[in-house]
């Protein structure tokens, strides 16, 4: 069947329609996207879907609405708004667009929905404060799309709309980075990987170059490897790796000695020509060979596994 009209509702929007909006416009180049609340706008007909509005959720008919009651919910219980829906329907085919690896569709429509579809689902539903987010509350996603409507006094005819049309390459820019972003973890998981076996038992890890690597060392359960190195466009990096996602602390700092200090100073703390830098929160330093990185890191080791005093 040919879309012809990608439907969702008109006068003001949220982050939900928005985000639907990235998504069908992408699975749809040629429909025409119309926001109306008219009775025959937003009755189910062929070539035609609808959302946000329409009063029910009928995937066969091709309407996805979340606000009439008894509301989609998940296998979990968790509610849907009309984003959560369009990604369950359409979000592999949109994966597919983007030339997402066939064998990584599943794991990355999953990790994106309970990632960045849910928080939306959750937001818009009430289902969360949005207070939760504490200092950041007005910085989340939600709360950034719609700051791109229009104030409430400008009464021009169709500004409502104009708004729209202008936040949704916004809103396509942050749907398109995420996915890419975890498209991006899943090749790295591959080299990471390869590059744990062959660092066998050794505490530090060499990377080709600079990648996401936590979750593929907590994936293989590599316990033991206390750092990572890598080259950059002109030097070589040393970092620590954090003990999980939501926390900043490492399983082990580099060298107390070495916080702070840049060239010269660095090098006669650690006795290490051609270290150059460390972070003063002691989380990264750089030298500008593989040789002086590395011999920094068997250092960084060795004072790892020194016992207390």
């Amino acid at each position: 069947m040919t879309i012809t009209h990608l439907v969702t509702h008109s006068g003001g929007f949220h982050a939900d329609e928005l985000l639907s909006s990235v998504i069908l416009t992408r699975l749809f180049p040629d429909a025409t996207l119309l926001r109306s609340r008219e009775e025959a706008w937003i009755t189910p007909q062929a070539g035609r879907i609808i959302y946000d509005v329409g009063r029910a959720y009928d995937a066969e008919a091709q309407v996805f609405d979340h606000h009439q009651r008894p509301n989609p919910l998940r296998d979990d219980g968790q509610p849907y708004s009309s984003f959560g829906l369009i990604w369950r329907h359409y979000g592999r085919d949109y994966l597919r667009s983007l030339a997402v690896p066939e064998a990584d569709i599943e794991a990355i429509h999953h990790s994106f929905d309970q990632g960045f579809v849910l928080p939306v689902d959750l937001l818009d539903n009430g289902a969360i404060e949005p207070s939760v987010a504490g200092p950041l509350a007005g910085m989340t996603l939600p709360v950034l799309l719609e700051t791109l409507k229009p104030a409430f006094d400008d009464s021009r005819e169709g500004a409502d709309d104009q708004a729209f049309l202008a936040a949704l390459p916004v809103a396509r820019a942050f749907v398109e980075a995420a996915v890419r972003g975890r498209a991006a973890k899943r090749r790295a998981e591959v080299i990471v990987l390869s590059a744990i076996e062959a660092a066998g038992a050794a505490r530090v890890l060499e990377l080709p170059m600079g990648m996401p690597f936590r979750a593929a060392v907590e994936a293989a359960g590599a316990d033991h490897l206390l750092f990572v190195v890598h080259p950059r466009s002109s030097d070589w990096t040393l970092t620590t790796i954090r003990k999980s996602g939501d926390s900043f602390e490492s399983r082990a700092d580099l060298p107390a000695a070495w916080a702070g200090l840049t060239d010269a100073a660095l090098e006669a703390a650690c006795g290490v020509k051609g270290a150059k830098f460390c972070h003063n929160a002691r989380f990264i330093a750089v030298a500008d060979t593989r040789a002086a990185i590395l011999e920094m890191a068997e250092l960084a080791v060795a004072e790892a596994q020194r016992p207390a005093a």
